[in-house]
């Protein structure tokens, strides 16, 4: 199940942009072996398509985007994080403007659009990136570090002085089943005086009740609550997915943080690259089980059919 895999069809989407409140439409395109996330922007027919690595990361400050040259594409992680978590590792992303559509403010309705089309195996071998050693990084109270382990494990902790979300923590060993179970859900969340403060000054204008959760000093405002009590950190963790996913692999370590976002999630995955005594990549599994490697443990996909193409 160590196979690369693409889209079995294309996926279309249309959905508001969170910034613009525009309608976004988006195109998922099967994509050749080795080929890794492509977004395309078809509104800028000159751009050069934009890889999903995580040196072209060019802002983190509401969102992780990314950019090549002079076009640019925000708000990646949630849709990046379905990739991820559904084993996806070669796809086209076109869209007709500057963000990725905000859905319901979670990876859901990308994971059941990947569950509808289906999967299919490649023939060749996932690269993965096995830590193995720790490789941390620090900025004020957040941190974030990864530390080695025979399997993607992720421990997260956020504590923030509202008193509906307090000190919060969650810890998965990854799989698409347990991503799909436990963290595909989770919706951004903010805050209300912070949105008032965006859409005044002209962003944020797609956020609402409908993809995000809102919150004053006291509640959540919208009607129907909590998806989870835990929906707060277990977002956290969905966008850590997606960031982390811009290291263009599967990664076998322990990620662990506390308090940390997008910015401080792409300076681990940029400190990570400057140890390269701190990681090593398995490019065959089967044909590399050398004691060193024996005891890794492969992230299952089980969900979707990988019929072989």
């Amino acid at each position: 199940m160590n196979l690369q895999r693409t889209l079995k069809k294309e996926i279309l989407c249309s959905s508001i942009g969170l910034h613009t409140g525009r309608k976004v439409n988006m195109t998922i395109k099967p994509a050749p072996v080795d080929t890794g996330i492509l977004f395309v922007r078809r509104d800028l027919p000159e751009a050069r398509p934009i890889p999903a690595d995580f040196k072209m990361v060019c802002d983190t400050s509401l969102a992780t985007t990314i950019g090549n040259g002079e076009a640019t594409v925000s708000t990646v992680e949630h849709i990046l994080s379905a990739f991820c978590g559904m084993g996806l590792d070669n796809a086209v992303v076109e869209l007709d403007s500057f963000e990725v559509p905000i859905m319901d403010g979670s990876a859901l309705p990308f994971v059941n659009m990947l569950k509808t089309v289906g999967t299919c195996s490649q023939g060749k071998s996932k690269k993965m990136l096995i830590i193995t050693k720790p490789v941390s990084v620090k900025e004020g109270e957040s941190s974030a570090m990864f530390l080695p382990s025979p399997e993607f494990k992720i421990s997260y902790e956020i504590e923030f002085a509202n008193r509906v979300i307090g000190r919060q923590s969650y810890s998965f060993v990854f799989s698409d089943k347990n991503y799909e179970d436990a963290i595909c859900f989770a919706r951004t969340f903010g805050f209300l005086k912070e949105v008032e403060y965006l859409q005044a000054r002209g962003l944020g204008l797609g956020g609402s009740l409908d993809n995000a959760i809102v919150l004053d000093e006291e509640r959540v405002i919208n009607k129907n609550g909590l998806r989870m009590p835990d929906e707060f950190v277990k977002h956290k963790i969905l966008d850590a997915i997606g960031d982390l996913f811009l290291l263009g692999m599967p990664i076998i370590g322990h990620f662990v943080a506390y308090k940390s976002g997008h910015r401080l999630n792409n300076l681990l995955l940029r400190e990570l690259m400057r140890q390269e005594s701190s990681w090593h990549i398995l490019t065959d599994y089967d044909r590399q089980r050398t004691p060193e490697n024996r005891s890794c443990r492969i992230p299952p996909f089980t969900i979707l059919d990988t019929a072989q193409i």
